[in-house]
């Protein structure tokens, strides 16, 4: 009996029924969250997941405020100018204002504490952004968690960069059409003179002032913008 060959065919198939095993796993756990007309939001079965409800298409201008609810937040009237959001790792804090409005172009944001997060961690956050189109990330100082994910309408914090939560959050909602106002809407930026992803406006950690706009939009002064 030719048993060495029997052997190698032996170790040939086992190999093979393992891969397909773990590609078919793999599949498996993508699928699970990924948006469908049967599950629209699978995000919601994320253990920390928080939602509310945004009206879109409330603008401000480049110099006002908005007294956002949440921090960092997830949705609610800002910029008249999205954020580049075609993979983009800012290395410096952004505009609120303006990443918020990318959000409603159905990307995903992470932000993190960079006094907490650093080295590897930041450079695992990163590597689930960079050329992944409708992301993007930037440190955001003074968050009471180290990382913070926020796509329209939807929030999770996590402590670990390598949380498998983060993941799944970007699989159930970068692009989530079921989830966010302007479906189609693009993440380029428009350019110099509107948002320029080379010098984008700074983040401002004050309190936003007296006559900062509302949550509900009182004080919007709708500009251009998509």
């Amino acid at each position: 009996m030719p048993w060495l060959l029997i052997g190698a065919i032996t170790v040939v198939v086992l190999l093979a029924v393992g891969v397909i095993g773990f590609a078919l796993m793999r599949e498996g756990e993508v699928s699970a969250w990924r948006p469908s007309d049967d599950n629209r939001d699978p995000s919601l079965a994320i253990p920390g997941i928080v939602t509310g409800q945004y009206a879109g298409q409330q603008h401000v201008t480049a110099q006002q405020r908005v007294a956002y609810d949440r921090s960092p937040p997830f949705g609610g009237p800002h910029d008249a100018y999205w954020a580049a959001c075609t993979g983009v790792v800012y290395p410096t804090p952004v505009r609120t204002e303006n990443m918020v409005h990318s959000l409603e172009h159905g990307a995903v944001w992470i932000a993190y504490d960079p006094a907490r997060v650093q080295g590897p961690g930041v450079q695992a956050l990163a590597g689930r952004v960079q050329g992944q189109d409708y992301t993007m990330m930037s440190p955001y100082p003074g968050l009471d968690r180290p990382i913070a994910l926020q796509s329209w309408g939807h929030e999770l914090k996590v402590d670990d960069p390598n949380d498998p939560r983060i993941d799944q959050f970007i699989q159930s909602l970068r692009q989530n059409q079921y989830q966010y106002p302007e479906v189609g809407a693009s993440c380029d930026a428009l350019g110099p003179g509107y948002f320029d992803p080379d010098n984008p406006p700074p983040f401002d950690p004050s309190p936003p002032p007296p006559d900062a706009v509302t949550m509900d939009g009182r004080g919007a002064a709708a500009g251009n913008g998509g």
